[in-house]
């Protein structure tokens, strides 16, 4: 009788071994990632519309957000209005400003320039908190090739810092044209020696293969270091080292693959925000509002 109950016990306790794995994998299966979609202002800057204009635009077309230039926050400041009245105006349309394009030098080499550029960007992330806006760009505007990620790393670090003392946090920038800082490697590097939960980093499909960076390494980043991801595509009229941000065009019209990288993205996991980010001049000629409203259908077919 005794060997019988062991034997029993001995099955009971392989089934719950065998079962636990199964309950494991349930318990840790990461959610999707969720989608919001936004219209960075510079698609429709030849246009010459003014940013409540822009507003506007996103709003109708059915936007979350917009993605503002902090050159076009200026020119608002300077036209009489105040940080304030423009909050009012996204909270009006509904939309948020998800993040802002700025170009302080705070990854510069030089001493001096660094010190400016933390202190312009201090500036600027305090302007944005006022409006919503709870993030901005850090490219490494002002580097000068080639640039030490160790030094780099730590520069990103005190700029999270400052990020959370004003509100509004720096998503790390890459340029695939720009020799200093154009590879989603070194952006890896940067955030990883930053050592920060907050790193963040601002990719864009345009940049990641401008700068060779290829796809696939975004497939070693999760969770919410990606907030904000540039949607775009390229051709392959002309050789990679010839596109420039001119080139860009509407998602679905090149040769990127955008199905792939929604996988990636959506499989990630947290909380996303694509941004649609041309410099085309063919759509400057047309109606703001067509480019908009055709935007966001083009970046939808993919999520």
């Amino acid at each position: 009788m005794t060997n019988r109950r062991k034997a029993l016990k001995t099955i009971a306790l392989s089934s719950i071994l065998a079962s636990a794995p199964v309950a494991l994998t349930k318990a840790e299966e990461k959610k999707p990632s969720s989608i919001k979609f936004s219209l960075n202002t510079s698609t429709i800057r030849g246009q010459k519309l003014s940013l409540s204009q822009m507003i506007q635009v996103a709003a109708k077309a059915g936007y979350d957000g917009i993605e503002l230039w902090i050159m076009e926050l200026n020119q608002y400041l300077d036209s009489g209005k105040s940080l304030s009245s423009l909050k009012k105006e996204l909270d009006d349309a509904g939309i948020k400003a998800v993040n802002a394009i700025g170009f302080a030098t705070w990854m510069a080499q030089d001493a001096e320039k660094s010190k400016k550029g933390f202190e312009q960007i201090e500036h600027e992330m305090n302007q944005l908190a006022e409006i919503g806006c709870i993030r901005v760009a850090a490219p490494a505007i002002g580097a000068e090739a080639p640039v030490d990620l160790f030094e780099a790393g730590e520069k990103y670090a005190k700029l999270l810092e400052l990020g959370r003392k004003t509100g509004c946090m720096p998503q790390l920038e890459f340029w695939g044209a720009f020799p200093p800082f154009y590879q989603l490697g070194q952006a890896l590097a940067v955030a990883a020696i930053a050592n920060d939960p907050d790193a963040r980093l601002l990719p864009d499909v345009y940049h990641l293969f401008r700068g060779r960076s290829g796809f696939d390494g975004l497939k070693l980043v999760s969770g919410n270091a990606i907030e904000v991801f540039h949607l775009n595509d390229f051709s392959d009229t002309l050789p990679r080292e010839q596109q420039e941000d001119k080139h860009r065009i509407y998602p679905g019209d090149g040769v990127a693959p955008l199905k792939e990288i929604a996988k990636t993205l959506v499989e990630m996991g947290g909380e996303k925000t694509l941004s649609l980010e041309l410099f085309n001049p063919s759509l400057y000629k047309m109606d703001a509002q067509f480019v908009a409203d055709t935007g966001l259908a083009k970046m939808k077919q993919f999520f």
